[in-house]
C-alpha cells in the first residue's frame, strides 16, 4: 500500500476508518526526515495491513500542534484511534520494524475498557 499524504482534509477520516495507522511527521528542510522516507515507504510495502501516512509539518502545522510534535522526524503509532507510541528522532529500518512488531502485539484491552467507560459516563 502506498504511503498517504495526510493533511487537514483527510487526517481525521484516515484515523477513524483504519484500526492501525503509523504517521511520520516530517518537513522538506529536515534532512533526517528526507533520509527516512525510503525506510518508511519500504515498511509500508512490507506491511500492507497498516496505513502509513506522512504529515508535512510545514504545510499542516495544525496537525503537529494538536499532537504536540515539537521535534522532527517524529513517528506516531495509532491503534483503534488511540496513540500508543510516539518516537522522536532518527529511526533506522530495524528500529522501525521492532516498533511495528511491538505495536502489533500491544494489548488494546485497557484502551478499549477506558473508551467504554468514557462512553458510559457521557450517557
Amino acid at each position: 500500500m502506498p504511503v498517504l499524504q495526510l493533511n487537514k482534509a483527510n487526517f481525521k477520516q484516515t484515523i477513524e476508518s483504519n484500526d492501525f495507522v503509523i504517521v511520520d511527521f516530517w518537513a522538506p528542510w529536515c534532512q533526517p526526515c528526507v533520509a527516512f522516507t525510503p525506510i518508511f515507504e519500504a515498511a509500508a510495502e512490507q506491511n500492507p495491513d497498516i496505513v502509513f501516512g506522512m504529515v508535512n509539518t510545514e504545510e499542516d502545522p495544525e496537525i503537529s500542534e494538536y499532537f504536540e510534535v515539537t521535534k522532527i522526524p517524529g513517528i506516531l503509532i495509532i491503534r483503534e484511534q488511540a496513540g500508543i507510541h510516539a518516537q522522536v528522532g532518527e529511526v533506522g529500518a530495524p528500529a522501525l520494524e521492532k516498533m511495528i512488531e511491538w505495536a502489533r502485539a500491544y494489548d488494546m484491552t485497557q484502551v478499549r475498557e477506558y473508551y467504554a467507560q468514557q462512553a458510559a459516563e457521557t450517557k
